[in-house]
């Protein structure tokens, strides 16, 4: 038998009849959170170097994973690992608050979110979602070829549902229907009021109420007002002329 075989047989039987172990946080001593994110789903473990045997060794504390939502598969490389350091540090958060700590990340523009200039939507929501973190966080890039234990949770990571305890509900933003019937009439009536002084509420509502399409006419307005118009975004309802902002929304 070779000695290459021999030492695969050895490694082998140690992983047999040596059970894996968690190491129980240490807070006086530093933390090193490890991140990945990929199509499939975000991953992060939890390590620290602590002494046993008279050795320093280093060690898990936790690891969390959860698939991605259908908005978030859609995100950018950078996004994601953006989104990952963002979701491991609210679960994690009991662990690193107020300690001091690396994040290890495989993706090298995640280093560069704390100090973003000019932020999209997104990652301004998330740069300010950790800068209580300031100070006491080190964000460390590490090539993924030897990124293996964040990234294997990544690649196979836990369903998103509420019996993992790393998971995040879906978003929904939905309006079912919204009740006018409670805006006072004194409202209406400043609205009224206002029509007096603008004449684009008189054209328009001799074009909507005769339902006319005299171009003479609707040339009187102004600009935005006959685009809006030609667009059929105004409705005249009970003497209140109405913008539709949308498919959905109208408004006085």
């Amino acid at each position: 038998m070779t000695e290459e075989r021999v030492k695969a047989y050895e490694e082998l039987k140690n992983s047999l009849t040596n059970s894996p172990f968690l190491l129980m946080p240490d807070w006086k001593l530093p933390f090193k959170l490890y991140i990945d994110a990929c199509g499939e789903g975000l991953g992060a473990t939890l390590h620290q170097t602590q002494i046993i045997n008279d050795k320093p060794v280093e060690g898990p504390i936790c690891f969390i994973s959860r698939q991605m939502k259908p908005t978030e598969a859609r995100y950018g490389e950078i996004q994601m690992g953006c989104l990952c350091l963002v979701w491991a540090l609210e679960k994690l958060h009991y662990y690193l608050d107020g300690t001091v700590f690396d994040v290890i990340t495989d993706c090298n523009a995640v280093k560069s979110l704390l100090n973003m200039k000019t932020p999209n939507r997104h990652m301004l929501r998330w740069q300010i979602a950790i800068q209580e973190y300031r100070g006491n966080m080190t964000i460390v890039h590490k090539s993924g070829n030897i990124h293996k234990n964040a990234d294997g949770l990544s690649r196979w990571a836990l369903a998103n549902t509420p019996d993992n305890l790393a998971w995040v509900p879906q978003e929904e933003h939905h309006i079912e229907g919204i009740c006018v019937t409670d805006i006072g009439t004194e409202f209406f009536n400043q609205v009224k009021e206002s029509y007096k002084i603008g004449k684009n509420y008189h054209i328009l509502s001799q074009l909507l109420m005769q339902d006319c399409k005299d171009p003479s006419l609707s040339s009187k307005l102004y600009e935005t007002w006959k685009k809006a118009y030609d667009e059929e975004r105004f409705h005249l309802l009970d003497g209140i002329l109405y913008h539709r902002a949308n498919t959905h929304v109208l408004w006085p």
